[in-house]
């Protein structure tokens, strides 16, 4: 699904923490948001889900305007942060939860978590235990593959490599990749981490202070040393 934002201003009092005037994400990209703290990563992100209001401007998901038309949410999975999670679900609730939203069996469901083995070690389904009660690494790769879930048309995941291993790290970078390839899903992500932002994106937003300074197509991480050298002098 395609992503159009039109004059999009997100402003706090007098201070403006966002400023784009024109930005298309196409159908099936995987797109990296990267930029320092406070650049305004997060905020398009929630922009684009709906969960703040924008000051000015318009974001469309699928021609649909997010603002006036709620289906997209149908085809869209994202995770952002903790608050995404119900913590007094286990992880078989909290699972079963999104699968009745999305209108998933529960074949359809067993099918689809048999796909996320490699990321959960065994460590979060027969637990017994409530999401509040499991590390922040285990919290993320529930959060994670809740979004993922649903084979989204749309998937937004905000730091997704935070709190986690080098190999599970790795897998869910493989599953980003894997579930964009698949299935055509436009993908956006943010994250600190440029070697993995490099590697898996096919476009890459660097954003500096709420604007988007550099809009770089990435082939084969030829992003890498741009990044690389914006970064080393911004310090």
């Amino acid at each position: 699904m395609e992503i159009n934002i039109q004059n999009l201003v997100k402003q706090y009092g007098k201070n403006t923490v966002l400023n784009i005037p024109e930005l298309t994400i196409g159908s099936g990209e995987l797109v990296g948001l990267v930029g320092n703290n406070g650049a305004g990563k997060t905020t398009l992100m929630r922009l684009i889900l709906d969960l703040i209001e924008a000051t000015e401007g318009t974001i469309e998901v699928g021609g649909m305007r997010v603002t006036e038309d709620a289906s997209w949410k149908q085809t869209t999975g994202s995770f952002i942060d903790g608050r995404f999670l119900i913590d007094f679900y286990t992880p078989e609730e909290y699972f079963g939860f999104i699968a009745r939203v999305y209108g998933l069996s529960k074949d359809e469901l067993e099918g689809r978590l048999e796909t996320y083995q490699p990321l959960m070690h065994g460590e979060i389904l027969g637990t017994r235990k409530y999401l509040r009660q499991f590390s922040e690494g285990n919290r993320q790769k529930i959060g994670i593959i809740g979004a993922m879930l649903v084979n989204p048309k749309v998937l937004i995941l905000d730091e997704p490599f935070n709190y986690l291993d080098p190999s599970s790290q790795m897998t869910v970078a493989k599953l980003i990749r894997q579930i964009n390839f698949q299935l055509g899903t436009t993908v956006i992500i943010s994250s600190h981490n440029l070697n993995f932002v490099s590697e898996i994106s096919s476009r890459i937003l660097l954003l500096e202070k709420g604007v988007v300074i550099k809009d770089i197509i990435n082939e084969d991480g030829s992003a890498a040393q741009e990044l690389e050298e914006y970064f080393n002098t911004a310090e």
